[in-house]
């Protein structure tokens, strides 16, 4: 299954990554700020519906990123999903564990679609991760 609903946590943080866009960047809250941690590229995409997905996506797009901490092949699963709950794959193992860190201590990270590029039968979809600090 590939549909998730949204938490009403990740509704709000999608509200706010959208205002801060649609601001320019700039800051929807006193002295709060985003601090850029990682791009990379979205794993696990060829285990999903890709090319339904993939229409319906765009750079620039917000993300959702969730903790999957009962995953069964890794402890420090960090989902990736759409605006409207469709599983998009996941942040690399090899790159998930201070993300996973920070959510499990309460820290607020957002994501968004960088760019995404067939290459053959694969959708290389690459994204930016930030910590948004307040």
């Amino acid at each position: 299954m590939n549909d998730f609903s949204l938490t009403p946590t990740e509704q709000h943080q999608l509200a706010l990554l959208h205002s801060h866009l649609m601001s320019g960047g700039a800051l929807t809250a006193p002295f709060a700020k985003e601090i850029f941690l990682i791009e990379t590229h979205v794993a696990g995409t060829s285990h999903v519906p890709i090319r339904e997905i993939e229409a319906t996506i765009k750079g620039g797009d917000s993300l959702v990123l969730r903790r999957e901490t009962d995953n069964a092949h890794d402890p420090l699963a960090i989902l990736i999903l759409t605006e409207n709950g469709k599983k998009l794959g996941y942040v690399p193992r090899d790159r998930n564990e201070i993300l996973a860190r920070l959510m499990d201590a309460g820290k607020f990270l957002i994501a968004s679609l960088e760019s995404k590029e067939w290459q053959g039968d694969w959708l290389r979809v690459s994204v930016r991760v930030f910590l948004r600090d307040v």
